[in-house]
């Protein structure tokens, strides 16, 4: 039977999917076809921004929620790993090495550790790690083993990274957003918001973030070749 769906999480998840597919556009738009809309700074900066931290707190969130994190966390690796291969031919010297599927993949697997924290020591833990951003930021090794941790090497450069300093704090939050809130596993209202598209934006978010880029680079290249 399927686990009953909390519709504020469906929303939050819904809302981050239409940011990030917007976002896409505005990216891809600037860089395949060389239109002036700065993405590295400001409103669409924030767009992208909110919608990964929006996915990583509702990640942490279901980590308690669903059933087989570690499954699941090997499945959103493995695409992430996907993504990697793709973009090494595509990107080149950016290609993804360490971007939020494969962020949110090493998250899911660590899941069933952290959530045997109690809720003290997740929150010190998530101070701990979001006091690391900045000197981990300024830090330069000569390996990319450490990308993972934030760790980076001189000239590095991708087209997406999120590193588990800082942005494991986030999903932590999430999981003590659980252990305090959802732990029930029911919405926090007294009332039911139901809508077909938000249910189905967020049950099949894995697949739309899949699938989206492609969809977006094709409707590209045809205007490149009618244009």
């Amino acid at each position: 039977m399927e686990t009953r769906r909390i519709w504020e999480i469906d929303l939050l998840r819904a809302a981050a999917i239409v940011l990030m597919t917007a976002f896409h556009i505005v990216y891809d738009l600037n860089v395949f076809l060389g239109w002036n809309i700065v993405w590295t700074k400001g409103f669409w900066f924030w767009v992208g921004k909110s919608s990964a931290l929006i996915f990583i707190f509702i990640s942490g969130i279901s980590s308690g929620l669903g059933s087989k994190p570690v499954k699941r966390g090997l499945l959103v690796l493995g695409l992430g790993l996907g993504i990697s291969a793709v973009t090494y031919f595509a990107l080149g010297d950016e290609y993804i090495r360490f971007g939020i599927l494969h962020f949110l993949g090493v998250c899911m697997l660590l899941s069933p550790a952290l959530r045997k924290l109690p809720s003290w020591a997740l929150t010190l833990l998530a101070l701990v790690v979001a006091c690391l951003a900045q000197p981990v930021e300024g830090m330069r090794v000569s390996t990319f083993w450490l990308l993972p941790l934030g760790l980076r090497y001189p000239g590095f450069i991708t087209a997406d990274y999120y590193p588990l300093i800082p942005y494991l704090a986030v999903f932590i939050l999430g999981i003590i957003a659980y252990k305090l809130l959802y732990f029930q596993r029911r919405s926090l209202f007294n009332f039911q918001v139901q809508s077909k598209i938000i249910t189905g934006l967020s049950r099949n978010s894995l697949l739309i973030y899949v699938v989206h880029q492609p969809f977006i680079l094709g409707l590209i290249l045809l205007y490149k070749h009618l244009g």
